[in-house]
């Protein structure tokens, strides 16, 4: 089918295609909720460090961010259908080996740095190919959607994430009772019928001129068209990943849990963010018509006050209001973000764009992560105010450059 005939096409067709992608992203979406409820006190179980823990989300997520926007482009030129199972056989394959290499620690096969060393380069290694989904799903969706219903389309995408987030938490509860490596394998599993899926029903959409995207132009990240829809994102993740890679320490510890029961009160905190967003997506951005810049700044304050919740949160009610306001701010912002830098670039970039923006989670994810381990020993309610400092400087820095456009 030729590009145009699919952009153009019936909405019926449009829907579905829709659909497929939000069912591929969420499964991909419920293992990433799974590692973070479950890295954790999994990491303390086979002794690893803090700061450990944290840095293997933090260089994987470098990685991820690295190899992102490469993606992206190759996707304009061979298609998005052949990178987004690319993504998600590498997630398949990489969940699977990273568990088993905790499975080795458990047993006592391997211990200390050899098998810090060794989850850290796996992880690293499966984050190099799980990066290609997320543009190439982004990208596809961009090809199917006009630009007055692009911000809704991202919203739909924007769900994928947020159920698999409610999903993920769910499922490592109940899992967790047979053990902390379940809920791992079982996303692997779940990323494989993912690629069966799209193999099967999602119609590819080849380059609709090959001489034209031979080499698709390279965005950088500060591109003048798209550069502050990235530094926000980058911005609002650093301080999300801050909190979120650390709040299974600031529970175990507040709380006296042991691993199993930090993993469920983990993961039904982030249910609760999760299901926020959620929320969010599926109204307010699918029927306001406000220019992206609105909803930006609105979600950057409900996560900034959201942070302090979580900073002074001594039970659980605090912290499941600090993490909804978290996961409302998440909701205004992604969709907004993601449509803005999609209709900034030309046809022709928009699955360049759609890796940058994709990076963007993973480069708030390299600093965040780390800063929280590091931080957290010395004062456990400092990833949180870490995270408000960094997302109100953000809103006053998008109102000075705004005000500073119009003058």
């Amino acid at each position: 089918m030729p590009e145009e005939t699919a952009a153009q096409g019936p909405e019926g067709g449009q829907q579905k295609r829709l659909l497929i992608l939000i069912v591929a992203l969420m499964a991909t979406g419920i293992g990433q909720s799974l590692i973070f409820a479950i890295l954790a006190p999994l990491g303390r179980e086979v002794q690893l460090a803090e700061v450990q823990i944290t840095s293997i989300i933090a260089l994987s997520a470098l990685v991820f961010a690295v190899s992102s926007p490469s993606w992206g482009r190759l996707s304009d030129r061979v298609g998005r259908k052949p990178i987004i199972l690319t993504g998600l056989l590498g997630y398949t394959v990489g969940t699977i080996l990273f568990t088993s290499v905790f499975a080795a620690g458990l047993a006592g096969l391997i211990s200390g740095l050899t098998l810090y060393a060794i989850a850290l380069l796996t992880r690293c290694s499966q984050s190099v190919i799980m990066s290609a989904t997320a543009p190439s799903t982004t990208a596809y969706a961009a090809d199917i959607t006009g630009t007055t219903d692009r911000t809704a389309a991202m919203a739909k995408l924007g769900t994928a994430n947020s159920l698999g987030m409610i999903l993920g938490p769910a499922v490592s509860g109940a899992l967790a009772t047979l053990g902390l490596l379940a809920p791992l394998y079982f996303a692997g599993a779940l990323s494989a019928v993912a690629a069966i899926l799209v193999w099967k029903t999602l119609p590819a959409i080849p380059a609709a001129d090959r001489r034209s995207r031979e080499r698709p132009r390279r965005l950088r990240y500060l591109d003048p068209r798209i550069r502050r829809f990235v530094l926000t994102a980058i911005a609002l993740f650093t301080g999300f990943s801050a909190i979120q890679q650390t709040l299974g320490f600031q529970l175990q510890d507040k709380l006296v849990l042991d691993g199993i029961r930090t993993a469920q009160y983990s993961g039904a905190a982030l249910m609760v963010s999760a299901i926020f967003t959620f929320v969010v997506q599926v109204t307010v951005m699918q029927r306001l018509k406000l220019p992206p810049y609105i909803f930006i700044r609105s979600g950057l304050a409900s996560m900034a006050l959201g942070s302090l919740c979580v900073a002074g949160f001594e039970g659980f009610a605090l912290l499941a209001v600090g993490m909804a306001l978290m996961g409302t701010g998440l909701g205004l912002c992604m969709p907004a973000i993601t449509a803005g830098a999609s209709l900034a670039v030309s046809p022709e970039e928009q699955g360049g764009a759609a890796g940058v923006i994709s990076a963007c989670p993973a480069v708030g994810f390299v600093a965040g992560p780390v800063i929280g381990g590091l931080v957290y020993p010395l004062a456990p309610s400092g990833p949180a105010l870490f995270a408000a400092v960094v997302l109100a400087g953000t809103i006053a820095l998008l109102y000075l450059t705004s005000k500073r456009r119009r003058s």
